[in-house]
């Protein structure tokens, strides 16, 4: 099936006119290239499969323990690798292979909630990075002593909403405060909004009428020439509430622009969830930002863990978490949305 549809892509692609329509023509190459990615993966890993299996019986017959162990330690790795690729061929969504936005906001608490929102800004900064994604800081708006109020962040990269999809809800740390001179343990909330940065050729009909842009001088990253104009929009969708806002550019124009295509985006993503199996969860995770609401915790006193309420999957290296290491999580809740394996 994937190889006849691989053909019926090549052959529109050979068309006079297939570059006639630039953005029909960028979806459908980029499903041919996943197409072919995922074939040649499964390509891969039965020539993998094949010779590994050849090694194993020579192993057998030649009672070569040596020889064993690469081969257990090689069937170890083809399963991983097809675990992976199982959940890659999944992102089959209308928006999964899509670039994605990714929201930040403190919960109550200050400064404790404030920084903890700025160490979520930077793991999910370094998971883009760490997977090759380009990562840029579409808005912050900073703490009044620490960390951050909130922050917008805009991933490239194949598969980047795909993936990041899963991360929506309210996170959790526990941790003995730095900003506590008596040392004692704080507990701090911050939510996580994960939303697909939209093609062109999906529409979503915005009435001018029913959004209020405001503008206002830029704080945070970019320098002292940020906050000489008002060049920062903030856009609030009326009949929904949804706000959004941008000013990681010196002009206004293009911050607006950036601005409306956030709005697109976020009340798509609102409509798809509505018409999902999945719409109550997506409310839940987006409901108060404290206890009982929570999708992980982060615990760092007084043991060491990150858990994820949904699937169970933990870790005790809290480090790699926080330094961006969240494709075990990602991927057991992937799976999880699929009704397979979460191990």
């Amino acid at each position: 099936m994937a190889e006849k549809r691989l053909d019926e892509l090549d052959a529109l692609a050979e068309a006079p006119d297939f570059w006639n329509d630039g953005s029909a023509a960028r979806r459908l190459m980029r499903e041919r290239n996943r197409l072919d990615k995922s074939m040649n993966d499964v390509r891969t890993l039965e020539t993998d499969l094949a010779d590994t299996a050849e090694l194993a019986e020579l192993a057998e017959a030649d009672n070569d323990a040596e020889l064993a162990a690469e081969v257990d330690a090689a069937f170890a790795d083809m399963a991983k690798r097809s675990r992976a690729a199982e959940l890659e061929a999944l992102l089959s969504g209308e928006v999964d292979g899509n670039d994605t936005f990714i929201e930040i906001h403190a919960g109550a608490g200050g400064t404790e909630s404030q920084d903890w929102a700025n160490m979520l800004l930077r793991m999910y900064t370094r998971w883009g990075n760490s997977r090759g994604f380009k990562v840029e800081l579409i808005e912050q708006q900073n703490g009044e002593e620490a960390g951050i109020k909130s922050a917008t962040i805009q991933i490239k990269g194949e598969n980047a909403f795909g993936w990041a999809k899963t991360e929506s809800g309210v996170h959790r740390l526990v941790r003995i405060s730095p900003f506590d001179s008596s040392a004692r343990r704080h507990t701090s909330f911050s939510s996580v909004w994960v939303y697909p940065v939209l093609d062109d050729n999906i529409e979503v009909d915005i009435e001018e009428k029913d959004v209020r842009t405001d503008t206002y001088r830029a704080s945070g990253a970019g320098g002292q020439h940020i906050n000489k104009t008002d060049s920062a929009v903030r856009l609030t969708h009326m009949p929904t509430g949804i706000v959004v806002q941008c000013q990681n550019d010196r002009s206004q124009h293009k911050n607006r622009a950036t601005a409306w295509d956030m709005l697109r985006a976020r009340l798509y993503e609102k409509a798809l969830s509505e018409r999902e199996a999945e719409a109550q969860i997506a409310e839940d995770n987006k409901s108060e930002i404290g206890w009982g609401h929570q999708i992980r915790s982060y615990v760092l006193q007084p043991y060491q863990m990150v858990k994820d309420l949904r699937t169970n999957v933990e870790t005790s290296n809290t480090q790699a978490v926080l330094d961006g290491d969240l494709d075990p999580f990602m991927a057991a809740s992937l799976a999880a949305q699929i009704g397979g394996d979460t191990d």
